[in-house]
């Protein structure tokens, strides 16, 4: 993610903030991200450099006449700068900034074997317990762990696997 996609992210949290219109910008935002990803033709309208850039605003300001008018006038910018390219990686970071304001904590736990969905509920429960904050999390299977749990957030990583256990004996032995 460039620099430019952070600037941008944190000038609309920074504008939806201060007008209280998080959820309502939030929630467009993700609408015209999704259709992004769902229609060719407004996939073109945003990436494509070729096509002139009025009439991309004009596309936007036909498509979004009645939505937010912070989160329109913000897709206008992005076009008068040639950056509708990146809506996605802004909209990424715009994400983590609410998430951020909302006190959410990311995480990915991957374990051995599928956890049912409520060892999943339990396990974050306790997560969030000792955190203190609300914990989303994306959930993956490993077989190579053996067995356990490897939890990561942000930069942080708790490694309670098997094949984590038996790594850190075999540096343990080498050393001794």
């Amino acid at each position: 993610m460039s620099v430019a996609d952070r600037v941008y992210a944190h000038a609309l949290f920074d504008a939806a903030l201060a007008e209280d219109r998080l959820q309502p910008v939030r929630e467009q935002l993700g609408q015209v991200v999704a259709a992004e990803a769902e229609v060719p033709e407004l996939r073109e309208l945003l990436r494509n450099p070729q096509l002139d850039p009025r009439a991309r605003a004009a596309a936007l300001q036909d498509l979004l006449s009645d939505g937010e008018e912070l989160l329109r006038n913000f897709l206008l910018v992005l076009v008068d700068k040639g950056r509708t390219g990146q809506l996605e990686e802004i909209t990424r970071e715009f994400e983590r900034l609410v998430a951020e304001h909302e006190g959410v904590v990311h995480a990915e736990l991957t374990t051995a074997v599928e956890l049912s969905d409520e060892e999943a509920r339990d396990l974050l429960a306790r997560i969030e317990d000792s955190t203190g904050r609300k914990v989303e999390a994306t959930r993956k299977v490993d077989p190579d762990l053996i067995g356990g749990i490897v939890l990561q957030i942000g930069s942080y990583r708790l490694d309670g696997s098997v094949r984590g256990r038996l790594n850190r004996l075999r540096r343990e032995l080498a050393t001794a």
